[in-house]
């Protein structure tokens, strides 16, 4: 049985000339994972706007939607606004959606994008539009599909957004393991975070994982997990200042989910960052990420 996937990819949107975010990384993963036949891809449905609002407050989503975010708020979160922005925002939510509701029937399943975790409930920033997550776990949750959920947030950069969200939810477990350096520079809590000193290397991430997640996973007692597969962990990320090898960060994504498949719990995965100095670097932890979850069907 291949791999449910979900791709945003055709949604993309015009960003400036030496803008840093890699939105050319999307349709090159979705030909890719198509390449590799271990998943079929989807075209995700516009997540509706009741769905979003469950995680985002009326006054924001009306001013993106109108294209009348301040230039501060459009400062913050990194990107020019444009209704194609907008529109991408939607779909890639969509995918979350869709991806959290086929993790439940088969076990894993992955969108090819999401993990927007730096979204407020009132603000994007970091270039986070919408938190799909948050959203996607919500709606599970308002169709009474699930109860309980557990974040594993394995992006180099703490969702602080994810963290605020979530902060009053006593049914959401949230596990953040990130640069204690890095992006966002002011952090909020989540239920257990571990942060990493600049250099961090294979050995040393994969000790902390292997000694912290299993507890987490199983004290959260969740009816699904959702995993923020972040390649930016990755030696050769602009943005990471760690140093993970390929061979590391798959062996990362491989403890993930058995760790939750040894527990019970379905996975929907996202791909969250990655900005590899060489693109194709950052495609091909994602990659692997999705042919590893596959091996879990």
């Amino acid at each position: 049985m291949p791999l449910a996937c979900w791709s945003s990819a055709r949604y993309t949107f015009a960003l400036p000339d030496g803008h840093r975010f890699p939105i050319a990384k999307y349709a090159l993963l979705r030909d890719a994972v198509l390449a590799s036949g271990v998943a079929t891809v989807h075209d995700p449905a516009r997540a509706p706007r009741e769905a979003v609002l469950r995680a985002h407050d009326l006054t924001y989503v009306a001013a993106l939607e109108s294209g009348t975010l301040p230039p501060a708020a459009q400062r913050r979160l990194g990107f020019p606004w444009s209704s194609a922005l907008v529109e991408r925002s939607y779909h890639a939510v969509g995918g979350t959606m869709a991806a959290a509701t086929a993790a439940l029937a088969h076990g894993v399943a992955m969108n090819l994008a999401g993990g927007t975790h730096h979204a407020f409930a009132d603000r994007g920033e970091g270039f986070c539009v919408f938190n799909d997550v948050v959203i996607a776990y919500r709606a599970l949750r308002a169709s009474a599909q699930v109860r309980r959920a557990v974040i594993i947030d394995l992006d180099v950069h703490q969702g602080n957004g994810t963290h605020a969200l979530c902060a009053a939810d006593p049914d959401v477990v949230t596990f953040s393991m990130h640069g204690g350096r890095n992006y966002p520079f002011v952090k909020v809590p989540g239920t257990r975070d571990i942060e990493l000193v600049d250099g961090t290397t294979d050995a040393d991430y994969l000790a902390a994982l292997e000694r912290e997640l299993p507890t987490v996973v199983r004290e959260a007692r969740a009816d699904v997990a959702f995993y923020l597969a972040g390649a930016d962990p990755h030696e050769g990320d602009a943005l990471g200042r760690l140093k993970l090898t390929f061979e590391g960060l798959a062996r990362r994504d491989a403890f993930v989910l058995e760790t939750c498949r040894a527990i019970g719990v379905p996975v929907c995965v996202v791909i969250a960052g990655g900005y590899g100095r060489d693109l194709r670097d950052t495609v091909r932890v994602h990659l692997t990420t999705a042919q590893i979850a596959a091996s879990f069907l």
